[in-house]
């Protein structure tokens, strides 16, 4: 995979924004970049982390009580920090904020529970194209440019995660094409989610799922890439 941002962005809904934004902009430090209209109810609230972006995306349709997805946490470096500070937002969302180089993590790291690491595995090196980074303790590494993924086995970790519910529900990978980047997806054992689309004048984006059926966002964005046109 060809990333057009050499990071991940992570996002997650909400029917209750204030309380969140209050927690990851106050609490966790967070800029704000902008408030980006998706849908008829739906708003995204994009912020900043340290080039990467967290998602809060407002819905105002009730979010369904569903078990949450194999997203676990984020991690953040603080090069003023000797030791790591977990925390939680109102919502349940696990962030931990690291010193900076923990597991590699110079930005941001993403925790996921998986059923088999070993499906993870030639998922993540063959249909995304990540390379391997070092062991993490009991997690396995895959590097997306400077985001490290940290993937361990867990008993708990969901069979089908869908979209829908709250908690961390998506990653997402800049790319420069995304039909061509989705095809390989899917030629490499990856699950269709949603076929690519595009948004407007902002984005071209397309949904594919993990073996355990978490959400992968893959995006053409014209803000960085310049165009959204679909090459045959």
């Amino acid at each position: 995979m060809k990333l057009a941002k050499p990071r991940i962005d992570i996002g997650f809904p909400t029917n209750d924004v204030q309380p969140l934004l209050d927690f990851w902009q106050n609490e966790i430090g967070l800029p704000f970049e902008h408030l980006l209209p998706i849908r008829k109810g739906q708003k995204q609230h994009r912020h900043d982390v340290l080039g990467s972006v967290l998602k809060i995306n407002e819905l105002a349709d009730p979010i369904p009580d569903r078990p949450r997805s194999g997203y676990r946490e984020l991690l953040i470096a603080r090069e003023d920090l000797t030791s790591p500070r977990s925390l939680t937002d109102p919502e349940g969302n696990r962030v931990t904020l690291v010193p900076k180089g923990t597991h590699g993590i110079t930005r941001i790291g993403v925790r996921l529970a998986v059923r088999d690491i070993e499906a993870h595995r030639a998922f993540y090196t063959d249909a995304l194209g990540l390379p391997e980074g070092p062991r993490a303790g009991n997690a396995a590494t895959f590097l997306a440019g400077d985001t490290v993924l940290l993937v361990e086995q867990s008993t708990d970790a969901p069979s089908d995660s869908g979209m829908e519910g709250k908690g961390w529900r998506y990653i997402t990978f800049q790319v420069f094409e995304v039909d061509r980047e989705h095809a390989h997806v899917l030629s490499r054992g990856g699950r269709e989610a949603r076929a690519p689309v595009t948004l407007g004048t902002t984005a071209r984006i397309s949904m594919v799922r993990d073996p355990d059926g978490n959400w992968i966002e893959l995006s053409q964005r014209a803000s960085i890439t310049g165009s959204l046109e679909v090459k045959r």
